[in-house]
């Protein structure tokens, strides 16, 4: 005899999977909204850090400006020297400090090797993410080839030796051996008084490249924090 299956055993049967169903579907759906949960707080705390850095960045930035503007202060303080216009002579062993001073460029990277470590795909902006490879694989590796690299920004290594070969015997000593002013009227002759000021012009130039590309580096810093926080919110 053929066992025919009854109504209510089918739908018995069918309300069994429907509820093993739900059940396997729910839990699917409940552990894949954990692991979003999770994934958005790892990358709102990396997006923090970041943020963090980047304000420290700012900073250290702003320490190099300072000192490549004192360094451009100092081409024309010894370039009046130089054609004898008036100094403020007690201002020269500051100057001489400041000529020839060379700068390195430090990042807060922790933020950003985080980031890395979990996978950049965790940030699910892609201009937002975009923006944060930009600025730490290529602004800031441009710049600290430029400060510690670039041949041309190596002032002391470049000028010093050859400026004080030209223009020490000019330098007034105090009883302490500390510079304390030029001669007047100073002595060089024309091929010295020549490549002293095509040292000096040089220096100030390629300190006023570097600035330029310090201001663009900090626009662009300002403008991924704003991107960060508009995130954030």
């Amino acid at each position: 005899m053929k066992n025919i299956i009854s109504i209510d055993a089918i739908k018995k049967f069918g309300f069994e999977f429907l509820s093993i169903f739900i059940g396997v579907f729910a839990a699917f759906a409940l552990d894949s909204w954990n692991e979003t949960r999770k994934d958005k707080y790892v990358e709102v705390k990396i997006l923090s850090e970041i943020n963090n850095g980047l304000k420290q960045d700012i900073q250290d930035i702003e320490l190099n400006v300072l000192g490549h503007k004192q360094g451009i202060e100092a081409t024309t303080f010894f370039q009046k020297a130089i054609l004898s216009l008036p100094i403020n002579h007690d201002s020269t062993n500051v100057y001489y400090f400041r000529l020839f001073r060379d700068f390195i460029s430090t990042q807060n990277s922790s933020g950003y090797q985080t980031l890395k470590s979990k996978g950049l795909e965790i940030i699910d902006n892609d201009s937002l993410r975009s923006q944060i490879l930009s600025l730490y694989e290529n602004d800031y590796n441009s710049i600290r080839k430029l400060e510690e690299e670039y041949s041309e920004l190596q002032f002391h290594k470049n000028y010093y030796s050859k400026f004080n070969d030209c223009f020490a015997e000019n330098l007034i000593f105090d009883t302490k051996g500390v510079v304390k002013g030029i001669n007047s009227p100073i002595v060089l002759t024309t091929k010295q008084k020549n490549i002293l000021l095509l040292d000096l012009y040089r220096i100030k130039r390629n300190r006023m490249f570097v600035l330029n590309i310090y201001e663009d580096i900090i626009a662009k810093i300002q403008a991924l924090q704003q991107s960060i926080e508009e995130e954030l919110q």
